[in-house]
């Protein structure tokens, strides 16, 4: 039963996709949800903005149309390490690329047919036993979702952050005016960085380069991969450079009294799976089953599952990325 004595139902923390996700589950379960953000829409972040199968499933299930955000399909994932090249096709359905800012005008879009509130542009500065202060506004709220990214706040007024362990990489994003030249979203594997070429329009491609070096932008990682310079050479720029952290970190719990985490505020894994919104979108279903369900350790469950397989795939995938002979003899093992 919902309580009607709070000002809202579900308070989210954060208005990304990840926020504006829990908020589309929770309305869809009958919730009054608000959203708040010291941001204002549409908020952009580095990423690959490679949408997988799965997650174009989980999209589907929170009701989010993407038909109108410009997308380019594609039909799998290309590995690429020198003169090696393995191409694995998805079994079922294709993936899309889409620019992150026209995945949150579609994902806001989606927040507000359902009915969710916002308040845009001003800042939670602090949670109390029976909600959170926007600035200097009291808020009550029979739950908090903390969906404000990696250096959350909520998680560490909720205590929550104690146990956590973290690697960091630094990812940096630039989009070119060139028509894509593969039907794949393709990993291009070099000396000390990947670099991922995805398809985001007929006319345009998303570069992104991941690394440890925090000083290593896109211009200067394509020296690593000629073939990808080669047809980039003399191209035109179609956005600025855009650069971010990628974590791969967990947490003990992501619940404590009325307070759940989601996204990466929650745990995440590194960006080189693919996975990190796909994770958020099932987590956002999830955690809107336990709320209905007044049953914040049955998120905690689901929440362990849902981290399984990314957490072990970015395992599988940074190894490779710090042993170069043996992923070039993978590789051509799976190309054989």
């Amino acid at each position: 039963m919902i309580l009607r004595k709070f000002d809202t139902d579900v308070l989210v923390i954060g208005g990304g996709p990840a926020g504006l996700a829990a908020a589309v589950a929770a309305r869809r379960k009958g919730f009054r949800v608000l959203v708040a953000d010291c941001a204002r829409p549409p908020i952009d972040k580095a990423c690959g903005e490679g949408l997988m199968p799965d997650n174009l499933e989980a999209i589907r299930e929170l009701g989010v149309n993407l038909d109108a955000a410009g997308s380019m399909p594609f039909g799998g994932i290309r590995f690429i390490d020198g003169e090696v090249s393995v191409e694995a096709p998805f079994p079922n359905g294709s993936g899309r690329g889409v620019r992150r800012i026209a995945l949150h005008r579609a994902m806001l879009s989606a927040a507000e047919s359902v009915g969710a509130d916002f308040e845009w542009g001003r800042r939670v500065t602090g949670i109390f036993p029976e909600g959170a202060w926007l600035e200097r506004c009291r808020v009550t709220a029979r739950w908090i979702v903390g969906a404000d990214g990696g250096n959350s706040r909520l998680r560490s007024w909720a205590a929550l952050d104690r146990g956590s362990h973290k690697r960091a990489r630094f990812g940096f994003r630039r989009h070119y005016r060139i028509a894509p030249w593969t039907n794949c979203m393709e990993l291009y594997w070099g000396r000390n960085a990947q670099l991922y070429v995805t398809p985001t329009g007929f006319e345009e491609i998303c570069v992104t380069v991941v690394s440890r070096d925090p000083h290593l932008r896109v211009e200067r990682a394509l020296n690593e991969f000629p073939e990808v310079l080669r047809k980039l050479r003399g191209t035109p720029q179609n956005s600025r450079e855009l650069g971010g952290l990628t974590l791969s970190r967990r947490f003990p719990r992501v619940t404590r009294n009325r307070v759940a985490l989601i996204g990466d505020a929650s745990g995440s894994v590194d960006a080189i799976t693919g996975e990190g919104l796909c994770l958020a979108f099932r987590q956002a279903l999830a955690l809107a089953e336990a709320l209905e369900r007044d049953d914040p350790e049955s998120y905690e469950g689901a929440h362990r599952r849902l981290m399984r397989r990314p957490t072990f795939m970015a395992e599988v995938l940074l190894f490779l990325a710090r042993r170069p002979r043996f992923r070039h003899h993978v590789l051509r093992a799976l190309a054989a």
